[in-house]
């Protein structure tokens, strides 16, 4: 139930074939590292824990004088989980680690920083640790579980909360669904005093200081759903403390990308050292790009499109290099940037486009097509199959083009001339 009430639709699905070279096909979206998720928390008047970030050893004694605890949680800052779980290249394991000794934390900083953290989640090679995060830990008394997120069914935003938090929520809805409580929010109004107390209440929050603590509680995570034009705001574990505070420990935040030119501030903060240097470059002209292990690369307009030139690629013997779709209001420079991007992965041997027009008009195609192949001085087979508006125009400028570019009518013909192409 939760996994329906909970996904989020996807830009780009994966793609199932014989082989494993074309099954990951990922949405473009926005990843905040957990530090920076907790300060969005902070801001909105969330309860979170006290912290500081490491990024520099020099600086690590005058960030701690500032942070009094009886026990310091360090934890790597990386976009991977299973962190607790995982070991760096230095033979130092756990990404996450508790001490009660002041002076410990930067030895276990120390052996975080500039070291690469393997984990479940993470490439063989892992992941390069450029931030620690250092946190008071705090004495739990109960944890619960809080969701606010864009719900299809619902046609609008949901609140969801169970008592039984800092586990698989998944797991909780199977097996006792009774301690899933999930509220339509009216998108105007949100989570109002009514349905905070109400919420509140079902968490177990029954002590009046702390219930009025709760229900604050609530109500900024809306604050923060609205300000920041999220499409989640996951809450795992919402704990109660000893003391009687009420702190969110852990966030999932998802954002609508729609709302990038509302939120320039917030995608600044998006740290792409962890991307593929490809893929970063081709999201600075609104291209789609996504690596993968072969030596034909792949341009398309459509995810669709995309996916099933791949497919037939395999299906005649070859093996795409990337998925990059340019979309359907490409114009004729980032068809250029997208050769180039394309040209510069030494393992492209041969590149196929494959460009249905509706929207998009072949010519632009076509003339991007022939400036980059002329500017870049390509040098490897260029397939192209173009059909849709003003395909006839666009053939007879690749054929006045007197480049070596070699013409398809079909995608079935455009991808085994693809695959002959590099065997010749």
């Amino acid at each position: 139930m939760l996994r329906i009430l909970c996904s989020k639709s996807l830009q780009y699905s994966q793609i199932f074939t014989k082989n494993r070279l074309c099954k990951v096909i990922q949405s473009r979206k926005l990843n905040l590292l957990e530090y920076q998720s907790k300060e969005l928390l902070r801001d909105c008047g969330v309860s979170v824990q006290n912290f500081t970030i490491i990024d520099d050893l020099n600086k690590a004694n005058s960030a701690l004088e500032n942070l009094c605890a009886d026990e310091y949680v360090i934890k790597a800052q990386v976009l991977a989980g299973g962190r607790g779980k995982g070991w760096f290249d230095n033979g130092f394991k756990g990404g996450v680690h508790l001490t009660k000794d002041p002076k410990a934390v930067v030895d276990v900083a120390k052996n975080m920083l500039g070291h690469r953290l393997i984990t479940k989640q993470t490439s063989k090679d892992g992941i390069l640790v450029q931030k620690v995060m250092i946190a008071e830990s705090v004495d739990i008394v109960s944890e619960k579980y809080v969701c606010i997120l864009m719900d299809r069914q619902h046609n609008g935003p949901v609140l969801i909360a169970s008592p039984v938090g800092g586990m698989d929520i998944e797991t909780v809805a199977k097996e006792q669904p009774e301690l899933i409580k999930t509220i339509p929010l009216d998108i105007y109004n949100g989570i109002n005093d009514t349905i905070a107390e109400d919420v509140s209440n079902f968490l177990g929050f029954s002590d009046p200081e702390i219930h009025k603590k709760a229900i604050y509680e609530l109500k900024s995570l809306w604050k923060l759903f609205v300000d920041i034009d999220a499409l989640q705001v996951e809450i795992n574990p919402l704990v109660l403390t000893k003391d009687k505070q009420v702190v969110a420990v852990d966030a999932k935040i998802s954002f609508d990308d729609n709302a990038q030119f509302r939120q320039q501030d917030l995608f600044a903060l998006e740290d792409t050292n962890e991307k593929d240097p490809r893929e970063v470059d081709a999201l600075h002209f609104n291209l789609n790009y996504i690596g993968m292990d072969g030596n034909i690369g792949c341009l398309v307009n459509g995810a669709g499109l995309a996916m099933a030139t791949m497919d037939i690629i395999q299906l005649n013997g070859g093996t795409p290099a990337n998925f990059l779709d340019v979309g359907g209001n490409v114009k004729e420079n980032q068809v250029y940037q997208a050769f180039r991007i394309l040209s510069e992965d030494p393992k492209v041997k041969a590149i196929l486009v494959n460009v249905f027009g509706g929207i998009v008009n072949c010519t632009t195609i076509a003339n991007g097509i022939i400036a980059a192949a002329q500017n870049l001085g390509l040098k490897i087979p260029l397939v192209v199959r173009l059909e849709g508006t003003n395909v006839n125009e666009a053939k007879k400028i690749l054929k006045d083009s007197g480049l070596p570019i070699i013409t398809a009518n079909d995608l079935d013909e455009a991808a085994r001339k693809a695959v002959m192409s590099i065997k010749t």
